[in-house]
């Protein structure tokens, strides 16, 4: 008999299920994130908040993986795109104050 591990193994190669864990890891964040947010029992909210960080610490990891093995690239962003994306949320920030 082969285990599912075994069967997964067979199946999907190492960029795949690292593909597959960073997409689950974002899903998880998301929903700890919303529950968080509309939680009202403190303890609860606390929990789910320790949650969001350490899925937000393991999502970082797997990102780290793939971007080393080349398979996450992230090319260097254009100046003129930062400032436009600073310019635009302090401006935001601005109407919210």
């Amino acid at each position: 008999m082969i285990s599912n591990e075994t069967a997964v193994n067979q199946n999907l190669d190492d960029q795949q299920i690292l593909c597959d864990l960073l997409a689950s890891q974002k899903q998880i964040a998301s929903t700890c994130n919303t529950f968080s947010s509309e939680c009202a029992h403190e303890q609860v909210k606390c929990d789910l908040l320790n949650i969001l960080r350490d899925e937000h610490n393991m999502q970082t990891d797997v990102f780290t993986q793939m971007q080393q093995r080349g398979w996450y690239p992230t090319p260097a962003a254009d100046r003129s795109k930062i400032d436009a994306a600073r310019t635009k949320f302090q401006t935001i920030s601005g109407q919210l104050g």
